[in-house]
């Protein structure tokens, strides 16, 4: 699974999205300065990122027995 990518496209709107719960989470600072540099090339929010990296993560985690 380590050679599977995650596709961030460029978007042309920036707004907000409804329904979805708030909550904190801490991270290294590198990894924030990451995550800004991509938001800047794609157009896209910070947390918007965040939630597409979750879902990838969550759809694609096994869990070791």
């Amino acid at each position: 699974m380590r050679n599977q990518k995650i596709i961030i496209s460029r978007r042309s709107n920036l707004k907000g999205d409804d329904g979805y719960k708030t909550f904190s989470v801490r991270a290294k600072e590198d990894t924030v300065k990451q995550l800004d540099e991509i938001a800047s090339k794609t157009n896209r929010y910070r947390n918007e990122l965040i939630n597409i990296f979750l879902e990838f993560a969550v759809a694609n985690c096994e869990i070791a027995d």
